[in-house]
């Protein structure tokens, strides 16, 4: 296993609403801080990306820098490939379990996945995903599926559980035991190692190589893209 030196990290709030999810993760930071000298960018959504996804699919043909929504998409994806690390922030929402504006962000970056265009510099990133709700593990799933597709080393979450929307309304007992929790999972996301990709990265990957040879071919999007990066011929990861 190899260290993963973290440094920078890019962090994204789902939610304008400062509520539970904002303060657990200022916890969580709070404690990566005192691990070694790391710096944040951070995202407040939707105010940094306030549109949605047109489905005008040119970033899956290879035109990311057309995308109509470049403006607020392009300094999020720069974001995302300088960090050493990156934190999803994301409180529980009953209808589609994520924050729209948080559904919207993943929309907007979908073509990081592995068959189209994946970038080498996520290969050896780790990630973490906070949330807090009744029904946070819903909201974390797709979440977590999603930066497995991208080909990150290693994603990490912690899903609290709590019945109100006030963290100070919480009992004492209760509020400690979250935070413990919380800089418990940051000391440990900070020491995690670098470890073999996911299996199903793997397998997931032997299935984009065929799909894009069978299906694509030459002269196509992104066959050509894999073919001048090497990935036909050895796994990037």
């Amino acid at each position: 296993m190899m260290e993963f030196y973290i440094k920078t990290i890019t962090v994204f709030h789902g939610s304008p609403r400062k509520g539970n999810t904002y303060l657990a993760t200022n916890i969580f930071m709070e404690e990566l801080l005192k691990r070694g000298n790391v710096s944040f960018t951070e995202f407040f959504l939707p105010e940094a990306l306030p549109v949605f996804c047109k489905g005008c699919i040119l970033c899956m043909n290879g035109s990311q820098e057309k995308c109509p929504n470049a403006q607020y998409v392009t300094p999020i994806l720069d974001a995302i490939i300088n960090a050493d690390a990156l934190i999803f922030a994301t409180p529980h929402y009953g209808a589609s379990s994520m924050p729209g504006a948080m559904k919207s962000l993943f929309d907007h970056i979908d073509f990081l996945v592995l068959p189209v265009s994946p970038r080498e510099e996520i290969f050896n990133k780790k990630a973490f995903v906070i949330s807090t709700g009744t029904g946070s593990t819903t909201a974390v799933k797709p979440i977590i599926k999603t930066l497995k597709h991208w080909g990150i080393n290693r994603v990490y979450s912690l899903c609290i559980r709590m019945f109100t929307n006030k963290w100070d309304k919480m009992p004492e007992v209760k509020q400690a035991r979250f935070e413990k929790s919380l800089r418990q999972s940051a000391r440990k996301f900070y020491e995690a190692k670098k470890k073999r990709p996911y299996l199903s990265n793997i397998f997931f990957y032997h299935m984009s190589k065929f799909v894009l040879k069978r299906y694509v071919g030459v002269g196509n999007y992104p066959y050509e893209l894999w073919k001048e990066k090497g990935y036909f011929n050895k796994r990037p990861f």
